[in-house]
């Protein structure tokens, strides 16, 4: 697989270099943005902000709610138990373990939201990565560019070092 890619030193730069892409006629998703922090402040830091996650967990804890409901309700009314009159489903008696499924059900729903989208674990070989982002740069590419030398062109042009090719 092709890959061509720059590093920059600056997120200025490197969102320039974006930028110049997309006007080369580079799709966002074939884009590849490597950096060791997080740049939120940049327009590249946020195209992949949007996620699910937060409804997909309260799914997940109403599923929990519902299950520790019927868990403790139906769970009660098996048991021959004669309570002098008394409701033998209790709300109050039964909110720990409602509380700590409902929880548990958000939790999880969290966790694997997580790893899904964070494609974990990936038993694939990153295809564009280079030892400098751990130094500070961030890594600009395009893995599998049907136009590779416009792709370097528009790289270099817009103020990266090297720009680098594999395969």
């Amino acid at each position: 697989m092709k890959a061509v890619y720059a590093l920059y030193g600056s997120p200025k730069t490197a969102q320039r270099a974006v930028d110049n892409l997309r006007k080369a006629g580079v799709a966002d998703k074939e884009i590849t943005i490597l950096s060791a922090e997080p740049l939120e402040e940049y327009e590249f830091g946020q195209r992949d902000r949007e996620t699910w996650m937060t409804w997909l967990a309260a799914g997940g804890g109403l599923v929990g709610l519902v299950v520790a409901y019927l868990l403790t309700s139906i769970t009660q009314q098996l048991w021959p138990i004669r309570t002098g009159g008394m409701p033998v489903v209790t709300g109050w008696t039964n909110l720990i373990i409602i509380f700590e499924l409902t929880m548990l059900g958000a939790i999880l729903t969290t966790v694997a939201t997580l790893l899904i989208t964070a494609k974990i674990p990936n038993f694939t070989e990153p295809v564009l990565y280079d030892p400098a982002i751990s130094d500070g740069k961030i890594l600009i590419g395009v893995a599998s560019p049907s136009k590779a030398s416009l792709v370097e062109q528009t790289l270099h042009s817009s103020g990266g070092g090297s720009v680098k090719t594999i395969g």
